[in-house]
């Protein structure tokens, strides 16, 4: 029943924020970028430049969300095949509403300042792919390319995308004067703070959890998430009462997760939050948290079935290393 009620209440956290980051791109763009010919990042920003292009060259005046849903079209459907997953799924659905918005909803100035527009513009664009990617999704476009990247190479495309966004600056001096380009320099910056600031993966926390129920918490956060788990035996320095204080280190990704996972077994639990600079040794990221689980199947929660889902797991990791180099070495 309780694990029943955690399913529903994480659809109902999605669908709550799928539409606010819906609201919130929409807003960003319509009343603040837009209107006063700034542009935004990644797909939104090109969709903007060929909008422009199109009323400046060939006098058709084509809203910028017919360009972002063109676009995300075909990626969305490239992305489903090969990588398929509900992030995809969502960062798809959520690319159709906002183009579906953009082409609705008026582009009208809220202000004419263009540095208060290039500002708040950037914040609330930020915010609204720091909000989607915070709870399993993007907002499209870039998003899901970089995913099908990183998936099939294992390489990150942060440096074409930077390489992107300093192009659509480029243009944008050449199109609407440098001055503008400077404002949409600070509304990518701005873009950029917001999201660093509400979905920030690649940091990494470090939980202390004192309980009164440590096996029963140990339990149900070996099975929700892939972490190593230290163990300390602890008391109340008032109450001279018998705990265990866990040790785990997480990302911030993982934070409510496992927050909703103690709470279900514990409410009373105190977790201390820690912010970790750094870890020496191997810390599993999410794809190969998926592999262990998978290795592990839906019923195995126990410490030496994790052990043993572990070892098959490298040897296959292993295997798949050493056939990789009989190709290079073929080539």
């Amino acid at each position: 029943m309780a694990n029943q009620r955690k399913k529903w209440r994480k659809i109902a956290l999605t669908v709550v924020f799928f539409f606010l980051s819906v609201a919130l791109q929409v807003a960003g763009l319509n009343y603040f970028l837009i209107p006063n010919n700034i542009f935004s990042v990644g797909l939104n920003g090109i969709s903007q430049l060929m909008s422009l292009s199109s009323a400046q060259f060939l006098h058709w005046h084509i809203q910028t969300g017919v360009f972002f849903l063109l676009f995300n079209i075909p990626i969305g459907i490239v992305g489903f095949k090969m990588i398929g997953g509900k992030f995809t799924i969502l960062s798809f659905l959520n690319a159709v509403v906002v183009s579906i918005m953009l082409i609705v909803v008026p582009a009208e100035p809220f202000t004419t300042q263009p540095l208060l527009a290039s500002l708040f513009g950037g914040l609330l664009v930020g915010a609204s792919i720091g909000v989607a990617m915070r709870y399993g999704f993007s907002t499209g476009g870039f998003d899901i390319i970089s995913l099908i990247v990183q998936k099939r190479t294992g390489k990150a495309i942060g440096a074409f995308m930077n390489v992107a966004n300093g192009i659509i600056v480029l243009i944008a001096g050449f199109f609407i004067g440098w001055q503008n380009a400077m404002y949409t320099l600070i509304g990518i910056y701005a873009t950029g703070q917001v999201v660093d600031t509400l979905y920030t993966g690649y940091q990494k926390l470090t939980a202390m959890i004192v309980t009164s129920k440590g096996e029963e918490v140990i339990d149900v956060l070996h099975r929700d998430l892939i972490r190593g788990i230290t163990i300390f035996p602890s008391s109340g320095a008032y109450t001279k009462r018998e705990s265990t204080t866990l040790m785990m280190v997480i990302s911030r990704f993982e934070l409510f997760e496992m927050q909703e996972a103690v709470r279900s077994v514990d409410p009373g639990a105190f977790i201390d939050l820690l912010s970790t600079v750094s870890v020496a040794g191997e810390f599993w990221d999410a794809d190969r948290q998926l592999q262990m689980k998978k290795s592990m199947g839906p019923k195995a929660v126990t410490i030496d079935a994790q052990l043993e889902a572990e070892q098959q797991l490298e040897e296959q990791l292993a295997q798949l290393k050493e056939q990789r180099q009989q190709n290079e070495n073929q080539k």
